[in-house]
């Protein structure tokens, strides 16, 4: 319900936003623009085309400029940034956590990003060193370098009176991060326990010290699975010895695992999870281009394979009629399996000990309506043709690719996986080729086989 609402409120801001914008009354644009939070502008912006856009993005308060960066998509990032002045770009980093910084500064024209850089003091900039140091899906380059340690041997009063005089603490922090004189993790001082133990108790007596820290190389996807399965608000990094390196918090996971689902939904049809609904025709030409190509490839393919069965499909044109079923079916069938692989990939849930059972299960499942729909099929084409022996073949055709469908979905994302081809991105096409051809190859051989 929330959800629906949330979609209902966004119509509504573009919307008003697209009226206001056409009769010119630009300063209730600008009014309307900056009550909105600013991942809500992104969400405006990236709905917009380019004319728009360009004027919106002139009437968002300068203050908002970074936070609005963030939460747009990197093509319509890349776009907003080549229209802005350098002392603009500066500007809008100024107040952005390290690990918000480190997001954009890759975005950043050179000279830009050295005077960013250049701005800042020495911790600051050894920090954001520190988060540039790993790659951009990995915990290291998830983490904020913003955290609250303390010591396992001083008593919860001393750490209370310290709070007080910090006066506030990191947004998200559910947990103090309990370390030794040398930064090493040694466990978690949850605030709960802060305030509801006895003061004069050590944080040794209360901490939780069988928590494990997050490894700074795990991938990104890695870390969204923790949290989820934990039901995780935050978690320390550390490095390979030991040592606290920051903190990863729940808002970047979320942002992880929409980016995840974006680049799955979109690598299906080849595209990009980034890419900008609204970008220019000869640009998005480009990119589909190349999967255009390939499919034109495979469909070149199966027409070859239907070629070689071309006396087949002169003297029995009912053959010709009934390809499209069995080619179909077969793809249906594949794509389910496919699917469900490599959702089971990104969950983490398939390995060598499991894969020969899935297989097996999916192979079952395939048989099954297999014969189910081949008796279904056989019976409407004899009933269609009056010929049984038709019916007969377009049955063990369907079997077949079935079968066959089925292997390939759970065979293709686990080899290319293997190869390091991302699965969702070329999967559909290598099975959709497996299918068809072998498709035809079954149900026009065994055409030419019974009828000729």
């Amino acid at each position: 319900m929330s959800e629906q609402i949330d979609k209902q409120s966004k119509r509504s801001h573009l919307q008003n936003l697209t009226e206001a914008l056409q009769s010119g009354t630009l300063l209730k644009v600008r009014l309307m623009l900056n009550t909105l939070h600013p991942a809500e502008i992104a969400h405006l912006l990236e709905s917009m085309p380019p004319e728009q856009r360009e004027v919106v993005w002139e009437l968002v308060d300068r203050e908002n400029d970074g936070e609005v960066l963030l939460h747009v998509n990197d093509e319509v990032r890349a776009g907003l940034i080549r229209d802005m002045e350098t002392d603009e770009l500066v500007a809008a980093t100024e107040g952005l956590d390290t690990d918000d910084l480190a997001d954009i500064i890759q975005d950043l024209p050179g000279v830009v990003s050295s005077e960013v850089v250049q701005s800042m003091d020495k911790q600051h900039r050894l920090r954001l060193e520190a988060v540039l140091s790993y790659p951009e899906d990995s915990a290291g380059g998830l983490m904020n370098l913003d955290t609250v340690t303390v010591r396992a041997d001083v008593t919860l009063d001393v750490v209370l009176r310290y709070m007080r005089l910090r006066g506030e603490i990191p947004e998200l922090t559910d947990s103090l991060i309990v370390v030794d004189r040398f930064d090493t993790y040694l466990g978690l001082l949850p605030l709960s326990s802060l305030l509801t133990q006895d003061a004069t108790a050590t944080v040794a007596e209360v901490m939780e010290s069988d928590i494990e820290a997050i490894w700074a190389n795990m991938p990104a996807t890695g870390v969204a699975s923790l949290f989820e399965h934990r039901d995780l608000i935050s978690a320390p990094v550390v490095d390979e010895t030991g040592k606290l390196l920051g903190r990863i918090t729940v808002d970047d996971v979320v942002d992880v695992i929409r980016d995840e689902a974006d680049h799955t939904v979109m690598s299906r049809a080849g595209l990009s999870g980034e890419e900008d609904m609204f970008a220019p025709v000869i640009a998005s030409s480009r990119r589909r281009a190349v999967w255009l190509g390939v499919n034109l490839l495979t469909a070149f393919l199966a027409s070859w394979v239907i070629g070689l069965f071309e006396a087949t499909l002169e003297r029995v044109v009912t053959l010709a009629v009934l390809m499209p079923i069995v080619a179909s079916m077969g793809g249906i069938a594949g794509s389910q399996t496919l699917t469900l692989i490599i959702r089971g990939i990104a969950l983490e849930q398939i390995g060598e000990s499991n894969a020969r059972w899935i297989m097996l299960r999916e192979l079952a499942v395939a048989a099954l309506n297999g014969l189910l729909w081949s008796l279904v099929v056989a019976g409407v084409v004899v009933l269609w043709f009056q010929d049984v022996v038709i019916g007969f073949i377009i049955a063990a055709a369907l079997i077949i690719n079935l079968l066959s469908g089925a292997f390939a979905g759970f065979a293709i994302p686990l080899l290319l996986r293997r190869v390091g081809i991302d699965p969702a991105l070329a999967g559909t096409v290598m099975l959709t080729t497996i299918t068809d051809v072998v498709g035809f190859i079954a149900f026009l051989g065994l055409g030419s086989l019974f009828l000729l």
